[in-house]
C-alpha cells in the first residue's frame, strides 16, 4: 500500500478511539496491516471467519449483530467495531452480523490486535469495556429461557439400552431395577426402537400375552428422535404434537440420552419465580428439602442461559432468602409468636447477594432487648431448627460457627453495636480478619428497624476512620492475586495434586475486600460489591478508572467461575472454585491475567491511600 492509499486510512484511524491514543508509528503499522472489504446489502450477512478471528472496523455502512436466534445484541455504524468478542473470549463465534446498508470495512488480524493490546493499556481497556458491555447485553436474564436453552442441559444422562432379541420379561426387570419408564432398543449401537411402560401395558398385559415375547415384537419401531443441541422448545413442540412422553436423543442415529416429560416439567419448575412460589407454599422441612434439590438445576439453567454473574448471584440469593423466611415462619407456627421483636441477619455471600454453588450459611439474630431464660429458649429452638434445616436443604453449617444458633450471635441491638464498636476502635488484625464477614450484612426477616439502627451505628464509626481503614486494608492485603514471576498465572498445589486457580478466594473475594475498605471508609450503605462500586463512583470516593476496572474484573472472574462450575456439573465432577489454566484458550488466559493485574494494582492503590500515614 503506497502513501497515497495509506493517507486517507491513516487520517480516519487517527480520529478513531482507541487508535487515537496510540503512538504514530503504531497507527501507521496498523494501517499498513489492514485489509479492506466491501459488503453489499444483497449479501445479507457478513461471512465472519470463525477459524481466523479478526477485528472489523466499519468505515461506512451499517450492520446489526444478533444471536443465532435473532435477538439483537448491537447495531454498528461508521467508526464502530465488531468481531472483538471472539478474540477476547477465545470462544467460537456464533453471533450473526447482518448488513443493513452497503459498507466498507477494514479488517485487523488477531495477531496485530493482540500486539496493540499488549503495548497499550488504554487500547486494551477500551475493548475490555466493550466486551463487558457486550456480555451484559447478551447475558441479560430472561425467566423464559426455556425457549432458548438446549435440551443437553436437562436430558436424563443415564441411558439404558436393550436389544430387540431380548425378552419382554428381561426388559421389564431392567426397567424395574433401574426405576425407568422406557428403554432404547438398539441394533449394533444404532437406535431401532423404543419400549415404554405404556407399550408393556397396552401391547402385552392388556392382551394377556406373557413375558417370553421378544422386545422387537412389541416395541415402537423407528421412534421420533432429537439432536442434543436442539432447543427445549423444539422438544416440547415435538412431544406435544406426537403425544409422546419419551424422546430419544441421538447423534448420527446413535442414542446418547433420553428426554422425558418429567425432564421438561423439572426444567420449568426450576425457574426462579416458580421455585420461590413453591417454597412459600410448603409447611414442613421434608417438602422444602425436596424442593431445594432443584436449586442446582436452577443454577445450571442460569449458567446455560449465559446470564450475568451478578444476576445469577442475586437470583440464587433470593431463593435462599425465601427458604430462610419460610423456615422461620414454619417454626414460629409451632412455637407461637416471638416474645419480642427480632431480626434475622445474613452475612457474607448471602448478605452481598452473590451466592454461587457450595455457599455455606452465615447468619445471626438481633434481639430487641435482653432475653430471660424462657425467651432465650424460644430463640434457641427457632435458630437451631432453621440452621439445621438450611443445612439439610444444601446450605452447609458455617465452619466458623457464624450462625444464629450460636448463643454468642444472639445479641441485643446494643450488644451488636458494642461488638462492632470494639472491632472498629480497637482493630486487632486476627480478630478483624475473622470479623470482616460481619461487615457485609443484610436483613432477611423480622424488625427491619433493628437492622437499620445497627447499620447506621456501624457506618458512623467506620466513616473517615483512618485507623480502622488502615487495619481493614492490612487484612485485605493478606492474600494476593495468583500472579507469579513475570506476571504468569500461579497454580495452587496440594502435595502432588494440581488444584488450579481459586477463582473465589484469589479472585472475587479479593475484589470484595478492596471494595469493602473503600465503602466502609465512605459510609456507603450498599452491601453488594458491584452496587458498592457504583455508589463509590457516584460519590467520587474512588478513581473512576480503577472502579470500572474492578467492576469488569469482578464480573469476568465470576462469569468464568460459573461457566467452569457448569462444565463440572455437566461432567458429573465435584463443583469447586478451581479452574485449570490448561483448559482455557490462550486469549482467555491472557484476559484472566489482566483481571488479576487489576486486583494487584487496586491492592497497591489502597495500600497507598489507607496506609500512607502508618
Amino acid at each position: 500500500m503506497d502513501n497515497s492509499e495509506l493517507q486517507p486510512i491513516l487520517a480516519f484511524m487517527q480520529k478513531l478511539a482507541p487508535f487515537d491514543a496510540l503512538h504514530e508509528q503504531s497507527i501507521k503499522q496498523c494501517c499498513q496491516a489492514l485489509t479492506i472489504s466491501y459488503y453489499g446489502q444483497q449479501q445479507k450477512l457478513v461471512n465472519v471467519e470463525t477459524n481466523e478471528p479478526q477485528l472489523y472496523i466499519v468505515r461506512s455502512g451499517a450492520f446489526e449483530v444478533t444471536t443465532q436466534q435473532g435477538e439483537l445484541i448491537d447495531r454498528v455504524g461508521e467508526g464502530e467495531y465488531f468481531g472483538f468478542s471472539g478474540m477476547l473470549s477465545g470462544e467460537k463465534v456464533i453471533n450473526k452480523v447482518h448488513i443493513l446498508e452497503d459498507g466498507l470495512v477494514y479488517h485487523l488480524s488477531a495477531k496485530m490486535f493482540d500486539q496493540l493490546r499488549a503495548n497499550s493499556h488504554s487500547f486494551d481497556r477500551f475493548f475490555n469495556q466493550a466486551f463487558a458491555k457486550r456480555l451484559r447485553n447478551q447475558g441479560s436474564i430472561t425467566y423464559n429461557h426455556i425457549n432458548t436453552a438446549r435440551i443437553t442441559n436437562i436430558m436424563s444422562r443415564n441411558l439404558t439400552t436393550i436389544t430387540g432379541d431380548a425378552t419382554i420379561h428381561k426388559a421389564a426387570k431392567l426397567m424395574s431395577d433401574n426405576r425407568l419408564s422406557s428403554l432404547v432398543v438398539i441394533d449394533k449401537k444404532i437406535i431401532c426402537g423404543i419400549l415404554t411402560d405404556r407399550d408393556l401395558r397396552n401391547r402385552v398385559l392388556a392382551k394377556g400375552l406373557d413375558g417370553s415375547l421378544l422386545v422387537k415384537q412389541v416395541m415402537t419401531e423407528m421412534p421420533a428422535t432429537i439432536e442434543p443441541n436442539a432447543l427445549i422448545f423444539e422438544a416440547m413442540l415435538k412431544m406435544s404434537e406426537l403425544n409422546i412422553h419419551h424422546l430419544p436423543v441421538t447423534q448420527n442415529k446413535v442414542p446418547v440420552a433420553m428426554l422425558t416429560s418429567t425432564d421438561l416439567i423439572r426444567s420449568q419448575s426450576s425457574q426462579p419465580l416458580l421455585l420461590i412460589g413453591q417454597i412459600d407454599r410448603q409447611n414442613n422441612v421434608e417438602d422444602l428439602i425436596q424442593i431445594s434439590q432443584k436449586i442446582p438445576d436452577l443454577l445450571h439453567n442460569l449458567i446455560s442461559s449465559d446470564a450475568k454473574a451478578i444476576e445469577i448471584g442475586r437470583i440464587l440469593t433470593s431463593v435462599t432468602d425465601s427458604l430462610t423466611r419460610r423456615l422461620i415462619k414454619i417454626k414460629q407456627k409451632q412455637l407461637s409468636e416471638a416474645p419480642m421483636n427480632f431480626c434475622w441477619l445474613a452475612f457474607g455471600s448471602q448478605g452481598r447477594q452473590d451466592q454461587m454453588a457450595g455457599s455455606d450459611q452465615d447468619n445471626a439474630l438481633i434481639l430487641e432487648r435482653e432475653a430471660n431464660k424462657q425467651e432465650l429458649h424460644y430463640f434457641k429452638q427457632l435458630s437451631e431448627y432453621v440452621c439445621s434445616a438450611l443445612n439439610d436443604c444444601g446450605f452447609p453449617f458455617c465452619p466458623g460457627n457464624i450462625m444464629a444458633q450460636n448463643p454468642k450471635l444472639q445479641l441485643t441491638l446494643q450488644q451488636w453495636q458494642q461488638k462492632f464498636t470494639n472491632w472498629v476502635n480497637s482493630p486487632k488484625p486476627t480478630a478483624l480478619l475473622n470479623a470482616t464477614i460481619f461487615f457485609d450484612m443484610r436483613p432477611i426477616f423480622g424488625d427491619l428497624a433493628l437492622f437499620e439502627q445497627l447499620q447506621k451505628s456501624v457506618l458512623s464509626t467506620t466513616k473517615d476512620n483512618d485507623i480502622f481503614s488502615a487495619a481493614m486494608t492490612q487484612n485485605a492485603l493478606q492474600s494476593t492475586a495468583p500472579l507469579g514471576f513475570f506476571r504468569n498465572l500461579a497454580i495452587e498445589r496440594d502435595g502432588s495434586e494440581v488444584k488450579g486457580i481459586d477463582l473465589k478466594h484469589k479472585g472475587n473475594a479479593l475484589i470484595n475486600d478492596i471494595v469493602r475498605v473503600y465503602s466502609l471508609a465512605a459510609g456507603i450503605e450498599e452491601v453488594n460489591t458491584c452496587k458498592r462500586i457504583e455508589a463509590l463512583i457516584a460519590e467520587c470516593s474512588i478513581d473512576k478508572e480503577i472502579a470500572m476496572s474492578l467492576l469488569d474484573a469482578w464480573e469476568f472472574i465470576a462469569h468464568k467461575r460459573l461457566m467452569n462450575q457448569g462444565l463440572q456439573f455437566n461432567s458429573v465432577q465435584p463443583v469447586s472454585n478451581y479452574i485449570l489454566p490448561d483448559t482455557l484458550s490462550s486469549l482467555v488466559r491472557h484476559q484472566l491475567k489482566d483481571a488479576f493485574k487489576v486486583i494487584h494494582e487496586a491492592q497497591g492503590t489502597i495500600r497507598l491511600k489507607f496506609l500512607r500515614q502508618f
